[in-house]
């Protein structure tokens, strides 16, 4: 186990039963002083604006942090409402978020922002009616809900399995041990700043819960971690064997007209492989 932080020094009984008591309440403050500072949060017990939280949170599928902040704020600059992007081309939308990768995403978040803005260019403020929204998927709709409106539900990504999962040592494979990791982190959540609850679980899996070498001795939740208590936390979450890729052929044409070199470009229909 990594050297004890004196800040978070504690003792590592095995934790208590189930639910967590105090485990909340720990995160919390410790999120209150080491919470990374992202141009799209609001500061702690503050409400996020909707737009700034669902924009950040497609951003961030399958792309990096580094990657974001970089190209968030300028994002914002071009469409700086929902209504303003709902407007904009789809072209100049695609333009835009080129370098972020999976053009799918871009086309969903206009096709949301158009969603929300034929309803007055206000987000739905319940987790069902954001789910309804293209391109929101569970996760999402949970971290709009308790970021920007409040609601005490869990938002689980891979950061939030990881962390849940060495709490409880959860013996099970993934992807198969996913839904009880989704039972067990809504059990957390706490009834006040549910938001500030998901930014913190968030936070605790990309600085302190590693994915390799996870710091418990600096974890302001390891007197309730299983993981912590046996010594053991980096074997978890469980992961399945691999299955064996198939292997797949193809055949590309390139056509060039020999006076210019002029090349003939065909864009893909949206839904197809490499759509444009």
């Amino acid at each position: 186990m990594p050297p004890v932080d004196s800040e978070f020094a504690f003792d590592l009984p095995v934790p208590a039963s189930r639910p967590r008591s105090g485990l909340a309440a720990a995160l919390l403050a410790w999120y209150d002083g080491h919470r990374r500072r992202l141009p799209w949060r609001a500061d702690p017990g503050v409400a996020a604006d909707p737009y700034r939280v669902w924009l950040s949170e497609i951003m961030l599928q399958q792309t990096t942090v580094a990657t974001v902040l970089s190209r968030f704020g300028r994002f914002l600059d071009r469409f700086p409402t929902v209504i303003a992007l709902a407007n904009a081309p789809i072209e100049d939308v695609l333009a835009e978020w080129a370098g972020l990768g999976y053009y799918a995403r871009a086309r969903n978040l206009h096709a949301c922002a158009r969603a929300v803005a034929a309803k007055g260019g206000r987000f739905p403020d319940t987790v069902e009616g954001l789910a309804k929204l293209p391109g929101i998927g569970g996760y999402t709709a949970g971290a709009i809900g308790a970021i920007a409106f409040g609601r005490p539900v869990a938002a689980v990504d891979g950061n939030v399995e990881r962390v849940v999962s060495r709490l409880y040592r959860i013996a099970e494979s993934m992807p198969q041990a996913k839904p009880e990791i989704r039972d067990l982190a809504q059990s957390l959540v706490p009834a006040d700043r549910p938001g500030d609850f998901a930014q913190a679980m968030m936070d605790l899996g990309a600085t302190i819960c590693l994915p390799r070498g996870p710091l418990c001795g600096r974890c302001p939740v390891a007197r309730w971690c299983d993981g912590a208590a046996t010594g053991d936390a980096a074997l978890y979450p469980v992961k399945a064997e691999k299955a064996e890729r198939p292997t797949r052929l193809g055949t590309a044409y390139v056509a060039i007209r020999g006076r210019d070199g002029a090349v003939l470009l065909r864009r893909r229909p949206p839904r197809a492989c490499w759509a444009a």
